[in-house]
């Protein structure tokens, strides 16, 4: 029974932050030690030591790896052999080195089959940047960790609302130039296999926002809708891929437009996030799509301003490790079903007679 249950690797982040109250707070209730085996990468002392201070009733063992973590148990796996100081809501680039080692020893793990999904606790950008990380968040790291021209795709939902981005973590003065047809075509593709194998969405719809106010009022305003935009959605559609727009953000979002749609593409990250959190800040997810890791986090950051004062909602994280958990059945589910796909159905016209033929298809058995 131990081994079918989903082994989930748990990044501590910035120790300085809220991460190990939503962590500590999610596994306080056993029934999430009955859905999966939580494995954290950190440290058992800081992990003590906020377990103290916030007066959590969470219980956990000590493990060298993975490979030891028991089920009905929270594991710790110790990722630091320096002593680490917590000092709440200070930038501390100790504390981004921490952040660091557990990120590189999730890793190590995951690489050897010992942890099934990943689920990362919000790191601080500026703290954790180091030689060793040189990366505007996460979502970069873990592309450039696994390598081989890995293309991920930032994904914000809750239930039905799935926020995409074209563009991520870069400023907003290199947005327009850095915004092309063919980035676009990549990420309408990504998303587009994502809500199909990730998310079991037959034929998901997909709206795109525009880049400019009113969609650019035909050029009054701007051309990449006219010029990029557009004829990237519809060369897409060409290929099968349901997707419409450009839509004014702004008037899209208000008017509640989004609930017809499966996924929201943005240009950028403000456009997308902004609307997204204010709908779903305290239980929305982050989900990396595009990769072969199944990665989730909560959609909030450290959040320096209530770090140590018992007041972080876990909501969010427990929905991250619940999303995790789903996406790794669904695609499991898709790898059985293309293994064994359904027959083809055709009638075969002979003399007077219309007879059913059934054969075995030869279709794409990889996304």
């Amino acid at each position: 029974m131990e081994d079918n249950r989903i082994r989930v690797g748990i990044t501590q982040g910035d120790i300085n932050g809220v991460g190990y109250e939503v962590i500590l707070k999610t596994f306080a209730d056993p029934a999430m030690l009955e859905l999966c085996i939580p494995i954290i990468y950190g440290s058992p002392k800081v992990a003590a030591y906020h377990r103290k201070s916030l007066d959590l009733p969470t219980n956990f063992s000590i493990v060298n790896s993975a490979s030891e973590a028991s089920y009905n148990r929270l594991s710790v796996v110790n990722c630091t052999d320096d002593e680490v100081k917590v000092e709440f809501s200070k930038t501390d680039p100790e504390a981004g080195k921490a952040a660091l080692g557990a990120l590189e020893r999730a890793f190590v793990e995951y690489k050897a089959g010992l942890i099934d999904v990943l689920v990362t606790a919000p790191i601080n950008k500026k703290s954790i940047q180091s030689e060793a990380f040189k990366f505007p968040g996460h979502t970069e790291y873990i592309e450039a960790k696994l390598g081989g021209g890995a293309n991920a795709l930032m994904i914000l939902m809750k239930d039905d609302l799935r926020m995409a981005l074209v563009t991520g973590h870069i400023p907003v003065s290199q947005i327009a130039s850095t915004l092309t047809k063919e980035l676009i075509e990549e990420k309408l593709t990504i998303f587009n296999q994502a809500l199909k194998r990730d998310f079991a969405i037959g034929a998901p719809r997909i709206a795109v926002l525009a880049l400019n106010p009113h969609a650019g009022d035909d050029g009054l305003l701007g051309n990449e809708e006219k010029e990029i935009i557009i004829p990237a959605i519809n060369e897409m559609s060409a290929q099968g891929i349901l997707c419409y727009g450009p839509y004014p953000a702004d008037g899209f979002m208000g008017s509640g437009h989004y609930v017809h749609f499966d996924g929201i593409l943005a240009m950028y990250h403000d456009q997308g996030l902004a609307p997204f959190k204010t709908l779903a800040m305290d239980d929305g997810v982050n989900y990396t799509a595009g990769l072969p890791v199944i990665r989730t986090s909560p959609a909030h950051g450290t959040a320096y301003d209530i770090a140590g004062k018992g007041m972080a909602s876990e909501e969010s994280f427990r929905q991250a490790v619940y999303t995790a958990m789903d996406v790794y059945r669904n695609r499991r589910f898709d790898a059985e079903a293309r293994v064994n796909p359904l027959r083809k159905q055709y009638y075969e016209k002979r003399d007077d007679s219309d007879k059913l033929k059934l054969d075995s298809t030869e279709e794409e058995t990889t996304l």
